[in-house]
């Protein structure tokens, strides 16, 4: 398995979940080039300034430690890094999990992204202001659970911790994307793992996920936020295990 984490983050966040699969899998995890412990020199905008730069080195990784049937978790983000590495070399892949996935951000004609042009223009515009105001107040927002500080605490403590210069390019790249076309070239089985309240991913985006992922299954969890692995780790391995156990055999 496979476990690659989404924007300003590392792969501390799967702390709560990966051990959990360590008996039955192998369990890899790595920082995205830019983020966590990651060289931090090797990240040339102009080469990540897609994310297919991202699922080449996923891939490359995968070529490295000469993995195959590869189950690949991928948070936000990264669920559309995998799709890319896996439509790329179906090969090397057994199934995808896709945790709070959007292959696009913003609204567009019947398609409902979360965020209009405005939005995304502003929130970008903010970053450039002051990255680390901006952390602070949309951390809490991107977490959910008011009742739980901590946990938007860790996630801005992990924004902040992040390359200001480098996190801010990466944002321009991940909010600006569109990988709706990549969708239906995928042939795998997929877990598409949403959150029932979600600002950054709807409800709107899994289903869309759902109807043009072809082998996918949707798995709606209780719970707000967008990082169902830190605020309920216990429901996401359990939909993680269901799925290996049915999902990807049947």
């Amino acid at each position: 398995m496979v476990f690659v984490h989404g924007f300003g983050c590392d792969q501390r966040m799967w702390r709560l979940v990966a051990p959990a699969f360590k008996a039955r899998y192998r369990v890899v995890l790595l920082d995205l080039v830019g983020s966590g412990r990651s060289d931090l020199t090797a990240y040339d905008p102009l080469r990540y300034n897609s994310l297919a730069a991202h699922a080449e080195d996923v891939l490359a990784v995968i070529h490295e430690l000469g993995l195959e049937n590869v189950v690949f978790v991928g948070h936000s983000v990264s669920a559309m890094i995998g799709v890319l590495a896996a439509n790329r070399e179906p090969s090397r892949f057994a199934c995808l999990v896709l945790v709070a996935p959007s292959p696009r951000y913003i609204n567009d004609e019947a398609y409902v992204g979360g965020f209009e042009q405005t939005d995304i223009e502003e929130l970008l515009e903010a970053m450039d202001d002051n990255y680390l105001g901006w952390s602070g107040g949309i951390t809490p927002v991107i977490m959910g659970h008011p009742d739980r500080p901590e946990l938007a605490a860790e996630l801005n403590n992990s924004f902040c911790s992040s390359d200001p210069t480098i996190a801010r390019h990466f944002a321009r790249v991940t909010f600006l994307s569109d990988n709706r076309a990549d969708l239906p070239r995928l042939h795998m089985p997929a877990l598409i793992l949403q959150c029932a309240h979600d600002v950054i991913a709807p409800l709107a985006v899994g289903t869309y996920l759902h109807r043009h992922l072809p082998e996918s299954e949707l798995i709606v969890l209780d719970t707000s936020g967008h990082c169902p692995h830190l605020s309920v780790p216990r429901a996401t391995i359990a939909a993680i295990d269901h799925f290996l156990r049915t999902g990807v055999s049947s």
